[in-house]
């Protein structure tokens, strides 16, 4: 078989795996958003100190984003991610172990979390470092948008199964159950996820030459005005992973609470967030590649995220019909960019083989947004309601439409194409 008959097949296995591979982290991850209230219930905690767990699981993931870069660096992005997996799953199993409002069960819980935290930061850079190797610049805008809705698509049926498996086997089983669909996607990535052409005897893809710098040790380095532009898109991202946390870990929550909603079905109803975000994640990747650029369709999607964030605070708790509407017009504006910045944008920024670390750092700056979300809500939420963490949201989509406009400008001076 002659090596362009035998890249298609290869290129569509690896999209697969790499897919599932992600969307496997997620099943492992949106359980605890899902069952944040029973989770209350079960530990003996209020607000703050469930916000404590996950603040702690984002703060591991944040600084497990810059180990992932340097492990991506020194060893297979498939071997990261194997590992990344298997340790995900067994930390998910653990969690559901230790379910008791106990002092002791607290911490061993809150040690689980921290050690997911790390486990899941594997996945992104690393399935984008694969998927760059397999990927040519001119067409990443769209493969990327439709690779790019394992963590919508991902989202949306990992909170159903967790939201299934809570209303059939109780609060124990929603994680389990997680764990065990995660071990299933990374035996199918074993045979599947191939670290890149070259790995399967091809030639690499030849519309990019990587010229990267290379340090005495071999390994590719980052020259400062690319690494200046890598960590002004990880500030910008700060904002969208902010909106998309703040959503993603307390929309459930607000509907059970406010609208005296079952946990099922609250948690069914969140999804409208990832499920029409997916929508926008499929229209931000088709725009970026028909203007050719990231950066303007990142700032015209931020316009309208601000408009809908003020909807969503003015009119989104007059109904769980409005909130939900709202909420999906919400993930529409911010999965689009989301998307762009943290997966077509760090594979452009650089070359392939800096990818991984483009990628690494991009997330690595913006998981900072979680890691303040959380208690702050927390806080926000005991103290005043829901009202007041609406216009919080309101804050941060306007300070992310200055910043990234401002960002946009300052390419197009210096005649960057991002």
């Amino acid at each position: 078989m002659s090596p362009g008959t035998r890249l298609g097949p290869l290129r569509a296995r690896v999209f697969a795996a790499t897919w599932l591979s992600y969307a496997g982290f997620y099943f492992v991850r949106k359980v605890f958003g899902v069952v944040k209230g029973p989770l209350k219930h079960s530990l003996g905690v209020d607000d703050l100190g469930v916000s404590h767990l996950f603040t702690a699981y984002l703060v591991s993931y944040m600084l497990g984003q810059f180990a992932a870069a340097w492990l991506g660096q020194r060893l297979s992005s498939r071997r990261v991610l194997l590992g990344g997996m298997a340790i995900a799953a067994a930390a998910n199993v653990l969690s559901g172990a230790f379910l008791s409002p106990s002092r002791h069960d607290y911490v061993l819980f809150l040690v689980s979390m921290v050690v997911q935290g790390f486990a899941q930061a594997a996945g992104w850079s690393n399935n984008v470092a694969l998927m760059t190797q397999w990927t040519r610049r001119h067409e990443r805008g769209r493969v990327m948008a439709f690779w790019g809705t394992c963590y919508q698509l991902g989202a949306v049926a990992a909170k159903a199964f967790a939201a299934f498996m809570f209303g059939w086997l109780g609060l124990a089983w929603s994680f389990w159950g997680s764990s065990l669909l995660l071990l299933l996607i990374a035996l199918l990535f074993y045979a599947w996820g191939h670290e890149s052409p070259a790995a399967c005897g091809l030639p690499p893809l030849d519309d990019e030459i990587d010229d990267a710098p290379k340090g005495t040790d071999g390994k590719t380095r980052v020259d400062g005005a690319v690494l200046r532009l890598i960590i002004t898109m990880g500030l910008l991202y700060f904002s969208y992973k902010f909106l998309r946390y703040s959503l993603d870990s307390w929309s459930a929550l607000v509907l059970a609470e406010h609208f005296t909603l079952g946990t099922s079905t609250a948690g069914y109803l969140s999804t409208a967030f990832d499920w029409i975000g997916f929508l926008g994640v499929i229209f931000g990747g088709w725009w970026s590649d028909r203007v050719g650029a990231r950066m303007p369709v990142v700032f015209m999607m931020t316009i309208g995220l601000a408009i809908s964030t003020v909807l969503l605070w003015k009119l989104g708790l007059g109904s769980p019909t409005a909130f939900v509407v709202l909420l999906g017009a919400v993930g529409f504006f911010n999965m689009g960019p989301d998307s762009l910045l943290s997966g077509a944008g760090a594979m452009d920024v650089g070359t392939r083989q800096q990818a991984v670390i483009a990628a690494a750092i991009i997330n690595g700056l913006g998981a900072i947004g979680p890691i303040v979300e959380e208690p702050v809500i927390g806080w926000l939420k005991r103290r005043g309601g829901v009202e007041p963490v609406l216009l919080l949201l309101v804050a941060v989509s306007v300070v992310a439409a200055v910043s990234t406009g401002l960002f946009w400008h300052s390419l197009r001076r210096r005649k960057i194409l991002l």
